[in-house]
């Protein structure tokens, strides 16, 4: 079923991320964790939230024009069932529609770090780099005190 709706460009239901996502937190020996691509919907906020009982500390928002983002999405070529050009114009759809209201309720918690998905992919690369090394640094002075 997951294969099947990353196809269509649609989401997974969020009960079944959830349960992903915590059966792989709970065989981790860390308390600590950066998942990419979640939540993307209210309703995975709201499974996060009521199942799982966590909310995120740090959201990374990849601000990214739409074009380079169809651009490097149908460049990838992974061979991926949702790499197609239609499937990649629906996921977008979908994060417009679902994501960016979410990215909202985060900014308004004061806890997304915007990044500029738009620069070369190194410099990308860079910027979530030294913005972890800094968050890590922040979490080594806490844990000091």
């Amino acid at each position: 079923m997951i294969e099947e709706k990353k196809k269509e460009g649609k989401l997974v239901p969020s009960e079944i991320v959830v349960r992903v996502i915590e059966k792989a937190m709970k065989k981790s020996k860390t308390k600590k964790f950066l998942i990419d691509g979640f939540p993307r919907n209210q309703q995975n906020v709201d499974a996060a939230e009521n199942l799982m009982k966590i909310e995120p500390n740090m959201v990374l928002f990849f601000d990214c024009p739409k074009q380079e983002s169809i651009r490097r999405l149908s460049s990838r070529n992974q061979g991926r069932v949702d790499d197609d050009i239609e499937t990649i114009k629906k996921r977008l759809e979908v994060y417009y529609e679902c994501t960016v209201p979410v990215i909202d309720y985060y900014f308004s918690k004061g806890k997304v770090r915007k990044i500029n998905g738009g620069k070369s992919i190194e410099e990308v690369f860079e910027d979530v780099k030294s913005f972890i090394l800094e968050l890590s640094k922040d979490d080594k002075k806490a844990t000091n005190k």
